[in-house]
């Protein structure tokens, strides 16, 4: 054996080496990270339903939504600013820009902002200040462990991945989610084993300490023909619509908030008092996790056709003026009343199409497709799949390079024919570039739309001609 091979055998062992115990390392990370999130998360969801039944007990307890709100913009405007809104959308920025540090007092801060805000009725969701909540105390771990920038990310999203398993008993989708997240068209690979390994955890962290969760394997028959392909392909491009508008719902509240000169905590008993008058007007099903309405969906009970319009109304108010949670909750009630919607219209199966369209928003309105599509497979069985995961994609398409987390970074764009520089943060994105390919739809039709016209124009000056003589 000559010396060549001495030396590419040692390098290969080397390698071998350093990834067996880069496992070995992350996996015993990833374990304390998933505990510590798991047992957090379980003590949140605890403190959601203690607080939520105690309120729902009184007939007009979403009269105290004024002051809900109130307190929660104080509490986060004077204690940690980086507790308002929906939490995963902070940790994605903390991620991006700070190199995941997020600073301990969001943790409390977020915790009690959010279960005031669902308590008083606020219409938000519990992934967010889960995600938050797993996020900060991971951060903190790293410091702990006196961890370098790059490996501080891959815990912080470790908790990302952890949180969301927890909350929605989705341990595989939780974990993708933590990874595709973060960016558009790319999915963050170094974090995927932690992140795998951080959602397993957490989730049996959950489980063993009582947390139940809703799981609705669906009786369904797959039905390969060419009609409800068709309908499957409409639906996907109905929630993209739907997807599209509640994301500009979103941005048009909180740009209409901002630019109201007022004290926040202020702003907070407006938005309140706004959502109360809007409850009298509609109905208390669109105030708080709003999970009883997404169960109904799901059994295949009609919904009045506008409802998912007004759910997006009352979260765009909530988290506009100073409410404080996750905004997933939210969008798993505004797909599945749209789907059911949409399959009440088209006289398909409304329980198949709530399900599907719980999953496909998610997909369009987050950009996460893939974690999307699995989710559908953990909650409603593997015979929906192939039909979740087209719905999913198509949404993710027709919704465009906007999503409920701005600080979301382009990596590929979603059509070869636009472009946008990669690397861009979606809220800094001011417009994009077509850039028509010599072989696409749009450059074929562009030929045909400049050949009519000059056909067109040939045929007038012939006319014209002959009208001369």
């Amino acid at each position: 054996m000559d010396s060549e091979q001495k030396k590419h055998i040692s390098s290969e062992f080397i390698e071998s080496l350093i990834l067996f115990l880069s496992v070995i390392k992350w996996f015993f990370i990833a374990s304390l990270v998933g505990i510590i999130v798991g047992f957090s998360t379980a003590v949140f969801l605890k403190s959601l339903e203690i607080s939520t039944a105690y309120t729902s007990n009184f007939p007009y307890y979403f009269l105290v939504l004024p002051l809900g709100l109130f307190l929660s913009s104080f509490i986060t405007k004077y204690f940690a600013r980086d507790a308002e809104g929906h939490g995963t959308e902070k940790v994605i920025e903390a991620i991006h820009k700070k190199s995941g540090k997020i600073s301990l007092p969001v943790v409390p801060v977020k915790f009690l902002a959010t279960v005031i805000t669902v308590a008083a009725g606020g219409s938000v969701g519990k992934e967010g200040p889960a995600a938050q909540i797993g996020g900060g105390l991971a951060s903190k771990l790293a410091d702990l462990f006196r961890f370098e920038a790059e490996d501080r990310k891959r815990l912080v999203i470790c908790g990302i991945s952890a949180g969301f398993s927890a909350v929605f008993g989705t341990p595989i989708a939780g974990a993708i989610f933590g990874v595709e997240v973060l960016f558009i068209g790319n999915l963050f690979y170094d974090a995927l084993f932690p992140s795998f390994v951080a959602g397993m955890i957490a989730y049996h962290v959950t489980t063993m300490l009582g947390i139940e969760y809703f799981h609705q394997p669906l009786d369904f028959a797959p039905v390969f023909s060419g009609p409800f392909i068709l309908e499957v392909l409409t639906i996907g491009i109905l929630l993209g619509l739907v997807s599209f508008v509640f994301i500009e719902m979103l941005e048009f509240i909180d740009r209409k908030s901002k630019a109201i000169p007022w004290w926040k905590p202020l702003k907070g008993l407006f938005g309140g008092a706004l959502l109360v008058v809007l409850t009298f007007l509609f109905s208390e099903k669109y105030l708080g996790l709003g999970l009883d309405t997404i169960k109904a969906t799901l059994q295949g009970e009609m919904v009045p056709w506008y409802m998912f319009f007004i759910k997006m109304l009352f979260t765009a108010i909530t988290l506009g003026f100073g409410g404080s949670g996750g905004i997933v909750t939210p969008i798993f009630f505004i797909g599945a009343t749209a789907g059911s919607c949409f399959a009440t219209l088209l006289g398909l199966d409304r329980t198949t199409f709530a399900a599907i369209g719980l999953v496909g928003l998610l997909s369009g309105a987050a950009n996460t497709p893939i974690a999307a599509s699995i989710m559908a497979v953990e909650l409603f069985g593997s015979e929906i799949a192939p039909y979740a995961a087209m719905v999913c994609i198509i949404s993710y398409l027709i919704t465009g390079h906007r999503s409920v987390y701005p600080s979301q970074i382009i990596a590929r764009t979603k059509s070869p024919t636009i472009y946008i520089e990669p690397g861009r943060v979606i809220e800094e994105i001011e417009g994009i570039e077509i850039r028509p390919r010599k072989k696409t739809i749009y450059a074929l039709l562009l030929k045909l739309v400049k050949y009519i016209n000059r056909l067109t124009n040939r045929l007038i000056k012939k006319l014209q001609e002959k009208l001369s003589r």
